[in-house]
């Protein structure tokens, strides 16, 4: 799918700066290039994101990972966005403040979008900020969306993970169980990045220089390229469970 119109208005909830990169930044800069309304929702400022203490203190990693994120959504086109007020970023296992629950119920309330994007309930990672912001994202989603609205978990096809996983395995980012696999007939969203679409999420990646440069280190341009062309997203129903 490269034609993104038909998900209309795109409200993208996640839980720490370059989490929307990753999982959608070719989509959402498509949806722009079409005229579609992006709005982005980041729920912390990645406080507790320090790959290196030394360059990257995490006294200032809020601060920088905020201007590394909005950069990298200007790179997208992406002028729309907002901060939760309150969750923080502690660590990969701490759950995030319920306060963010009510504001992203006010959002989709708000923005009133057609289509929404984020974790499904195993964090696409395993890691605890993404589950809870994925429970807050679906409970809004049941409880005020608009009839007609669609939600998608972000999720990985089987190649992904046979090819990319284990390179990965080095950065940890990946707890046991994950990531989630759905096969590419099963797909609520099977996008992929036309080559412009794909230059910008490089360059809006890069920009998050205080959390790529490893993997750039073991896959260089030409490799980061090869898999994130590809954006995955299976579709929640209003009567799942």
């Amino acid at each position: 799918m490269h034609d993104t119109a038909e998900l209309g208005t795109i409200l993208g909830i996640w839980a720490h700066p370059d989490d929307d990169i990753f999982c959608s930044a070719g989509l959402m800069a498509t949806a722009v290039r079409n005229g579609q309304r992006v709005v982005d929702v980041t729920a912390t400022r990645g406080e507790g994101g320090s790959m290196d203490e030394e360059r990257w203190p995490s006294a200032s990693m809020g601060e920088v990972r905020t201007k590394e994120l909005l950069r990298s959504l200007e790179i997208l086109g992406v002028m729309e966005h907002r901060f939760l007020y309150g969750p923080v970023d502690v660590d990969m296992q701490a759950h995030l403040d319920e306060a963010g629950a009510e504001q992203v119920r006010a959002i989709v309330q708000e923005i009133d979008p057609d289509s929404i994007l984020t974790f499904g309930p195993d964090g696409m990672t395993g890691h605890q900020g993404h589950k809870d912001v994925s429970r807050w994202v679906t409970d809004a989603f049941r409880e005020v969306a608009k009839p007609g609205a669609r939600l998608f978990y972000a999720t990985q096809t089987p190649a992904f993970v046979a090819e990319v996983v284990p390179q990965l395995e080095q950065f940890d980012i990946f707890l046991p169980g994950t990531p989630p696999v759905t096969e590419p007939g099963d797909l609520g969203i099977a996008f992929s990045c036309d080559d412009e679409a794909l230059d910008q999420k490089l360059t809006s990646l890069e920009a998050h220089e205080s959390q790529i440069e490893g993997l750039l280190e073991v896959f260089g341009e030409p490799g980061l390229r090869r898999f994130l062309r590809d954006e995955a997203f299976s579709e929640f129903g209003r009567e799942d469970a």
